[in-house]
């Protein structure tokens, strides 16, 4: 019995990928199986008919739903729920939850979406978010938001490459935080719009194990950051592109009540064409330069959902950074899917500080499921340098 459970202890991360995958997989396909059930009955049998449908209709509500989830409802606003497990590196076992929405401002404009996300883990992580782009008649006008609040027992390694490359450096704390990014963009030209960017910023760290090193940084940083956004969008549709090209420069100026102020500079390329049949290739660059009296909190960090999937979100930290990667998305059959994906990013302090052989590698395979129509929920296992992996769970594609 022990053999046993030290085997599962030892592939738990597998397990829990592979149940996922597997109920959804199931899920999606038990409406075929019961309908090719021919149920024969008499007099005698009614009751246990009545009996046996009354056990299935709750599980056949559920199929319903997901079974049509992804086709379009004529609804004015379209709102789904889905949730289920994931495994990271960073929040351990966990549940999440989004509740998705499609709607049109007008007839003529393109579909807007929100989406409501929650995520509580083993570790006492938690978070609650809601984000969304609300695009306007003939697409004259949009605005883009994100506002979450979570907390996160976490780790640190440090500042720079040689301290996250250290593991010895690895040290806990607490992490709590409120974070709202915003814009408004006006179109000035066809696919080419521009217009002011806000937001506002809380991050608290307490209760460091190693005081000695972090008591000579303020714990707390506040404040709001004002500055402007241009962007060319070209792409057919905004949650799960299939061709086009997306450019994002974002300049923003943080002003802290503790602290000078400091500028951010954020750059994001991103390009989509269609490969063979059912197939997409998906290309993301990002950057990111932070120059001024930057607090700790707000260092670039390298890691998480989106980009560097599978390193802990924030082990490499620094004033700058440097991200790219590629993705091959393939349809395979009816609403599932596959990807792949391999990147590599990079940190620095000053501009003259880059450093090639600092690069760090980043590579991935993910399962996709049409939760809505071209929306899909994904499934990643990301990989880095050191061992370091992660599953992932979450709404949308990563870019």
């Amino acid at each position: 019995m022990l053999n046993w459970w030290v085997i599962i202890m030892k592939n738990r991360k597998a397990i829990i990928i592979l149940t996922s995958i597997i109920a959804l997989f199931i899920l999606t396909c038990s409406n075929e199986y019961v309908n090719a059930q021919t149920v024969q009955t008499n007099i005698t049998d009614v009751v246990l008919v009545k009996d046996t449908i009354k056990k299935v209709s709750f599980f056949k509500k559920i199929y319903n739903y997901f079974a049509v989830s992804n086709k379009q409802s004529g609804k004015k606003l379209d709102i789904s729920v889905i949730g289920g497990p994931h495994y990271s590196s960073d929040v351990k076992l966990g549940l999440g939850i989004v509740a998705a929405g499609l709607y049109k401002t007008s007839a003529n404009a393109p579909l807007s979406n929100a989406s409501l996300y929650a995520d509580v883990t083993t570790t006492g992580f938690y978070l609650l978010g809601i984000k969304g782009n609300n695009i306007f008649e003939d697409e004259k006008m949009r605005i883009t938001y994100n506002l979450y609040f979570y907390s996160f027992p976490s780790y640190i390694w440090g500042f720079g490459y040689d301290s996250g490359n250290n593991n010895d450096n690895r040290s806990k704390y607490l992490k709590i935080s409120t974070q709202m990014s915003s814009s408004i963009l006006f179109k000035v030209a066809d696919n080419f719009y521009l217009g002011p960017a806000a937001g506002f910023n809380f991050i608290k760290g307490s209760k460091f194990t190693d005081t000695v090193t972090y008591s000579k940084f303020k714990h707390i940083s506040r404040g709001i950051n004002v500055g402007g956004a241009i962007i060319y969008d070209s792409r057919d549709f905004i949650p799960n592109p299939s061709k086009g090209f997306y450019f994002r420069f974002v300049q923003n100026n943080y002003i802290y009540s503790n602290s000078k102020p400091y500028f951010r500079t954020a750059i994001t390329a991103d390009y989509y064409i269609k490969g063979w049949k059912n197939a997409i290739i998906a290309f993301d660059a990002y950057s990111e330069f932070n120059y001024g009296h930057t607090p700790w909190t707000m260092l670039a960090a390298l890691g998480g959902s989106y980009r560097m999937r599978g390193y802990y979100e924030g082990r490499y930290r620094d004033n700058n950074m440097i991200e790219i990667q590629a993705e091959l998305r393939q349809k395979i059959y009816n609403r599932h899917g596959m990807v792949l994906w391999v990147g590599a990013g990079n940190i620095f302090g000053d501009y003259g500080a880059f450093n090639w052989k600092h690069t760090l590698p980043n590579y991935g395979i993910g399962y996709r499921w049409e939760f809505k129509k071209r929306v899909n929920i994904r499934f990643d296992y990301g990989f880095g340098k050191k061992g370091q992996s992660s599953f992932l769970f979450s709404i949308e594609e990563a870019f």
